[in-house]
């Protein structure tokens, strides 16, 4: 099974990759969303033991991403954090330093909610709600999104997006993926402790799912 796929859409190649990022090949930005960082710290407050190596392993498979592709610039479509500020949030800022040549820009999420001030400090660029380069366009709920012009394509996350895969046996499981259909795509949560939504494509649209770090088109 390959680690990536190549996709076009509105004359623009994107490569899907088993990391649950996408890569824009002409503009070199790296795009993902739903990482939620913070969210196993937020459960350990609560009591629940959610060991601190998920958020890490996230983090490394992003390293790994970034050291693949080369970016110029990290687009995160929502939900880079999942709550206010922890310890994880201090993690993310001394790993932010080893990657001073990538520019870092955030659509908000509805999870989004640390002090302007911290994304300042981890030089984060933010748009509130939209950011478009070109004729793609980003927004973190495709639902608030509704002024698409006829050659736009617009990512977005939110969903957490995944599909059933049956094997031998009639036996399914649920893999993430990435959803296109002819005027958006949602990408899979980039973090791994979080749930998913069953998507069943239509005719004339596409899903990618992520199986062990490969792509399958289904």
């Amino acid at each position: 099974m390959p680690a990536l796929i190549k996709h076009t859409v509105s004359n623009n190649d994107f490569i899907l990759h088993g990391s649950r990022t996408v890569f824009w090949e002409q503009e070199k930005i790296l795009i993902l969303s739903d990482l939620h960082i913070g969210k196993t710290g937020h459960f350990r407050k609560s009591g629940i033991p959610i060991p601190a190596s998920v958020t890490k392993e996230d983090m490394q498979r992003l390293v790994d991403s970034i050291q693949f592709f080369k970016p110029s610039q990290l687009v995160i479509v929502g939900d880079l954090f999942h709550s206010i500020e922890n310890k994880e949030h201090d993690w993310f800022l001394k790993w932010r330093n080893d990657f001073p040549h990538v520019d870092f820009l955030l659509v908000k999420g509805n999870h989004d909610i640390v002090a302007e001030a911290w994304y300042q400090r981890a030089r984060i660029d933010i748009a509130l709600k939209t950011w478009q380069k070109n004729n793609i366009s980003f927004v973190h709920h495709i639902e608030d999104y509704s002024a698409a012009t006829e050659d736009e394509f617009i990512f977005s996350g939110h969903l957490h997006p995944a599909v059933t895969i049956s094997g031998m046996g009639k036996q399914s499981l649920r893999f993430p993926c990435f959803y296109f259909t002819e005027k958006y795509a949602v990408l899979p949560a980039f973090g791994k402790f979080t749930g998913t939504y069953l998507v069943k494509p239509g005719k004339k649209e596409k899903a990618f799912a992520v199986v062990n770090n490969s792509i399958i088109a289904v």
